[in-house]
This record gives C-alpha cells, structure tokens and sequence, in this order.
C-alpha cells in the first residue's frame, strides 16, 4: 500500500449488517481520505467486515481500509476515542 492517494475520488460499499440492509450500501466521496474516515469512524462495525473501498479501480477489503486509516500517511485528524 505504498504511495496510496487519499486526494483521489473513492466509493465505499458497505458491508451487510446482521440485521438485514440499512441506509444505503453505495457511497462517494470526493476523496479517499474521507471515505476511509466514514468507514472506520461512523460505520457501525459489523457492516464494515464486508465494506469495499474503490479507488481508480483498485479495491480494499475491511483489512485494508483500517491499515490505511491507521496509516501514518493518513491525512485527516482522527477522533479521539
């Protein structure tokens, strides 16, 4: 994951909840960056087991997601937990 673009356009499709599908699977964010924020931060957990994040048509399981969140790289200031 060297040289991800956290500035680049990114969909981010959820993960199906145990409850059955809520609000919508589909999202796009004008950046990757804040896709990844939504993903770790306000998507509740057990939809983001199956979330995908697509950037230029590469994709990023819920593994990946969190790595690049966590990574140093990232951007955006992280809420304090």
């Amino acid at each position: 994951m060297n040289q991800f673009d956290y500035t680049g356009v990114a969909g981010l499709y959820s993960g199906k909840s145990l409850r059955g599908s809520r609000g919508p699977r589909y999202r796009r964010f004008e950046t990757a960056a804040e896709a990844l924020r939504f993903a770790v931060e306000d998507m509740p957990s057990a939809q983001q087991l199956g979330s995908l994040l697509e950037v230029d048509e590469a994709r990023f399981d819920h593994r990946q997601i969190r790595a690049l969140y966590d990574a140093p790289a990232y951007p955006l200031a992280r809420r304090i937990k």
